[in-house]
């Protein structure tokens, strides 16, 4: 037997855990519980209720040393949002303005920019007008995020933007336009159905008003942080944020995630682990990172051996691990799936938008566990439809089984390397992210 064969092995304690793991009722419960709170945005009353309860669920798990640490953040508050158009018809559009978005309103042409990539902005005359871009981009190609979009269109001259979903059911799509600052023009979402008439009109040389009353201001956040197994001075980091966007109960994105952590911890304490975990949920990353960006700054780099953010997890059957240009965290994730006989799909590029980001940047590597829903884009995520009626816990309770085992094997692994610098910004052209992200200003500066 293989080193890893036996370090894949569990003892009684854990077997037990993972076994109650398989039938117990309790990720329904915290996140009935979590989901009940209402609004969670990063900075509200209800983000910090959020924080409350997940630090009594660690407590439960069997994670030691819980704190809720607060910090400082840039806290945005939504106001009355509107889309009027203007001509050749006079009507109005149900919209949601985008948090980070200034207050303003400004009237100007409508310019359909497709998907919003580069080369469709670049092909449209936005220089002046609002620009109307969907949720999704083309098959065959990577994802390319809102902020890409709307920095890369604002760039380009847009006074206003306007982010059309591509999933149907009058469901107006929310998302961060900034990485926790406000944003230098003013934009909302629609809906898909309320997309079509807009393109119709912009096709016809349409113009509307869109209107934004917000702000952004002082506020505090909280992380969450604990401690699983033993004090070595090597550690992994498992996270998940807890927080999300105010127009909906976050039940898959990230309610399901900081369950899977949850219960996925419960296992963990019952596991015997070659190294300590550190255990943490963050605030504010719908709305910029930043309690990822905080927890990053205060923990020693050269403790970590690699990161597990659980962003994604939990929502749909199969398993997604995004393993971010990192061999080693790719291996792992690989050998797991073999030998638990469960579809994991292994995406090994790199992102900039979830709470790995801040550790990646840092050469640390990661692996984020994510899940499938077999089509393109957030789906119910970021809309109003985002509730815990949509969420199979099954789903939760398996993918914590398959988190704590990854975790433990993870920490097993004997040799996860640094990533390299230059491989990393590489990996990131190659994906063709430097426009959007320059455009975004996600670009680092040392990456020339």
């Amino acid at each position: 037997m293989d080193r890893h064969d036996s370090s894949a092995e569990t003892d009684d304690a854990a077997a037990a855990a993972l076994g109650r793991a398989w039938t117990d009722d309790s990720a329904w419960e915290f996140l009935t519980r979590l989901t009940s709170i209402g609004n969670r945005m990063g900075g509200s009353d209800g983000e910090r209720r959020a924080a409350e309860l997940v630090a009594e669920a660690f407590r439960d798990a069997g994670v030691g040393d819980v704190r809720e640490r607060p910090f400082e953040m840039r806290a945005w508050n939504r106001g009355r949002s509107a889309l009027r158009l203007t001509a050749p018809d006079e009507r109005q559009f149900d919209a949601v303005a985008l948090p980070y978005s200034p207050s303003g309103e400004v009237t100007g042409e409508l310019e359909d920019v497709g998907h919003g990539t580069p080369a469709e902005v670049d092909e449209a005359d936005v220089d002046g007008k609002i620009a109307v871009a969907s949720t999704t981009t083309p098959s065959g190609g990577r994802f390319v995020h809102r902020m890409e979009k709307f920095g890369y269109a604002v760039d380009a001259g847009a006074e206003a933007f306007v982010f059309v979903n591509h999933v149907p059911g009058q469901l107006p799509p929310t998302g961060a336009l900034k990485f926790g600052e406000e944003a230098v023009a003013p934009a909302v979402g629609v809906s898909k159905e309320s997309g079509a008439w807009l393109t119709d009109y912009a096709a016809r040389d349409g113009t509307a008003t869109l209107t934004v009353e917000a702000e952004t201001v002082a506020g505090e956040s909280r992380n969450v942080v604990g401690r699983l197994g033993p004090d070595t001075d090597e550690e992994l980091l498992l996270v998940a944020h807890y927080d999300a966007h105010d127009i909906a109960e976050g039940a898959l994105d990230n309610g399901c995630g900081i369950a899977t952590v949850v219960v996925a911890a419960e296992i963990l304490a019952a596991m015997d682990l070659p190294l300590g975990v550190r255990v943490a949920a963050v605030g504010c990353e719908e709305t910029g990172l930043t309690g990822a960006e905080r927890l990053a700054a205060e923990l020693d780099h050269d403790r970590l051996k690699a990161v597990v953010n659980v962003d994604g997890a939990g929502r749909f059957r199969d398993l997604v691990a995004m393993t971010h240009d990192s061999d080693a965290t790719e291996r792992v994730a690989r050998r797991v799936a073999d030998r638990t006989r469960h579809p994991i799909r292994v995406r090994p590029e790199p992102h900039p938008f979830s709470d790995q980001w801040p550790f990646v940047r840092a050469g640390i590597p990661a692996l984020q566990l994510h899940s499938d829903s077999g089509e393109r884009g957030r789906g119910w995520g970021h809309t109003h439809a985002d509730t815990r009626d949509k969420v199979d816990d099954r789903n939760v309770r398996e993918h914590a089984m398959l988190a704590a085992i990854l975790v433990r094997e993870l920490a097993s692994e004997s040799e996860v390397p640094r990533l390299d610098e230059d491989a990393l910004a590489a990996a990131f052209r190659a994906e063709e992210f430097e426009t959007g992200m320059r455009a975004a200003g996600l670009w680092p500066d040392e990456w020339t």
